[in-house]
């Protein structure tokens, strides 16, 4: 079914097509990739535990990969990942060119020196999103999140140092309770949507199409929505398959320990809700790294700020001519920016 409106408006409220079967133009077939099926999965009670699967899983991939890398950031997850590695190994880290994100760098650094990795810098910039966004859309046959062309970029990198595979953590906030701005407050079905909606189709697109099947999917009662839930299909879908795609464009095997893991017990919401977010995975960083502090969580770093902080917003017939710009985040402009270079792209103006 050819739907372009549909896209669009399930891209910019979600970041990516939830509905399949529905596509921007005919020829083009989307591709989300599922979570772990939840018998497949590791259960674990204990840091100890995850550390113990965790290395029995690097045990088998060494047995048939001899060149690891990983997407190492200042934070956690990454961070307890770099641990397993056999030194020598290559490990890459996200910069930009406005260095501001310096500080995870730097802790970076640090995990590099400890376990004897050998660190990489990738710096991204404007220059980046605009030779690397059309590869990864291509690949999609949609627009793509913004991690995907520096996701891309690394992967190509890795390949030229000659990584056979390449380890991500991307899964642990998710598994182990780390999206704890999302899952501590009681949500109302209405508050949840606010929050979830990354941005509003009916403020950006000419023609918006209502978003809320996807929603009421997850409605348990009046004004109640089953979050957990949501969360574990709708974001994991999200998030998993811009791996999927930025390492599948690169032609780059990649592999996330945390996906083969499931909390045996249920996550203790109070001491998510008391500060300490993803509690069995900071008991495992501490482990690692006992002379370190343990960092504050922090998104994968992407420079959308500095980059988008002067865009003027698009100029196609699909948005509205009256966007606030100057309400949007980054991240939401760089959604605008994107969807108007896939558009360009797919049905360039006459």
């Amino acid at each position: 079914m050819i739907n372009k409106d549909f896209c669009l408006s399930s891209y910019i409220a979600f970041r990516y097509l939830w509905k399949t079967g529905v596509e921007f133009r005919e020829g083009f077939q989307h591709t989300n990739i599922l979570p772990v099926p939840e018998k497949e999965r590791i259960p674990v009670h204990t840091s100890v535990d995850i550390d113990t699967e965790i290395r029995k899983q690097f045990e088998v991939l060494y047995s048939k990969y001899k060149n690891i890398g990983i997407l190492l950031s200042g934070g956690m997850d990454s961070a307890n990942l770099s641990s397993y590695l056999k030194p020598g190994s290559h490990a890459y880290t996200f910069t930009s060119t406005s260095g501001e994100f310096d500080a995870d760098m730097e802790r970076a650094k640090k995990y590099c020196a400890k376990w004897g990795l050998k660190h990489h810098l990738v710096k991204i910039g404007m220059e980046d999103y605009e030779k690397y966004t059309p590869v990864v859309m291509r690949h999609k046959f949609a627009p793509v999140h913004s991690i995907e062309p520096q996701i891309y970029k690394a992967a190509m990198l890795a390949k030229e140092d000659g990584v056979e595979l390449m380890i991500v953590g991307e899964s642990a906030d998710l598994i182990f309770g780390g999206m704890d701005k999302l899952i501590s407050p009681e949500w109302t079905f209405d508050g949840f949507v606010k929050r979830y909606t990354f941005l509003d189709p009916q403020m950006v697109l000419s023609h918006p199409v209502d978003q809320s099947e996807l929603y009421e999917q997850y409605r348990t009662g009046a004004d109640t929505i089953d979050f957990m839930r949501f969360m574990d299909e709708v974001f994991a879908i999200e998030s998993s398959s811009s791996y999927l795609n930025a390492f599948g464009t690169a032609w780059m095997p990649y592999y996330d320990p945390y996906a083969r893991l499931v909390m045996a017990d249920p996550l203790d919401m109070n001491r998510v809700r008391n500060g300490e977010p993803k509690y069995l995975v900071r008991g495992l960083y501490a482990m690692k790294y006992p002379e370190l502090e343990i960092p504050t969580k922090i998104p994968m770093p992407r420079p959308v700020d500095a980059v988008f902080s002067q865009w003027n917003g698009p100029v196609r017939d699909e948005f509205r001519h009256d966007i606030p710009m100057q309400t949007l985040t980054g991240n939401q402009k760089w959604q605008l920016w994107c969807a108007e270079q896939f558009l360009n792209m797919t049905f360039p103006s006459k």
